[in-house]
């Protein structure tokens, strides 16, 4: 087979794969598509092979981005929770496009993850993802993410909050000065830091009292 021949290939079965995803959501109904996508993003995110899991995680951040409803919320996040950087950035990329047209399908499935205290990945990037939606305000949401008992958790949040630099952020990270829990956080080079630390360094930011 040729060069020409295999780039050939890759049209026909990006093609193919367009057209069976058009299909997909075009006969099944939501509840229908919601239950299965749900149980695909299980067995996926369940999978020793890391390449197929991939594969499958970052088509699902997709098409779960694509039906509506508080399954495909979850699933996100779930998605979101995958080691792979690449799955992550697809699954964020998911959350936010539903949180721009069906913001309150991703807060409640936020605070269904914050009651539970889940403590995956995605807690770590969810306060990142919503930083990129400014309506509606997303501090009161993210300021949840304060109380969550890890503090790597705690950490991305106050980072978070920094990043939107909105003021009103202080007084929700004022009570965490003086905080002896510690946060890895990938912005600091993985280095450990206090909580305490990291929010007397954002009241700074944010000018709020120390």
């Amino acid at each position: 087979m040729s060069l020409s021949d295999h780039l050939t290939t890759i049209f026909d079965a990006d093609r193919r794969a367009r057209d069976a995803e058009a299909a997909l959501l075009a006969e099944g109904a939501p509840d229908e598509l919601a239950d299965l996508l749900e149980e695909a993003t299980r067995e996926a995110a369940a999978l020793r092979d890391e390449d197929e899991a991939e594969l499958r995680l970052v088509r699902l951040a997709d098409l779960c981005a694509q039906v509506p409803g508080p399954k495909m919320a979850d699933a996100l996040i779930t998605i979101l929770d995958h080691p792979s950087p690449r799955v992550r950035v697809e699954a964020g990329e998911a959350l936010r496009d539903v949180a721009y047209e069906r913001f309150k399908e991703v807060a409640l499935a936020v605070e269904r993850a914050l009651r539970r205290e889940h403590g995956g990945l995605s807690m770590q990037e969810l306060p990142f993802v919503l930083t990129e939606i400014r309506d509606p305000d997303p501090v009161p949401l993210i300021a949840k993410f304060l109380k969550h008992p890890d503090g790597d958790v705690v950490g991305a949040a106050i980072e978070a909050l920094v990043d939107l630099g909105d003021p009103s952020a202080a007084p929700h990270i004022a009570p965490l000065v003086g905080d002896r829990r510690e946060a890895v956080l990938e912005e600091l080079d993985d280095a450990p830091v206090s909580i305490g630390e990291l929010a007397a360094e954002a009241l700074a930011e944010l000018g709020g009292e120390t």
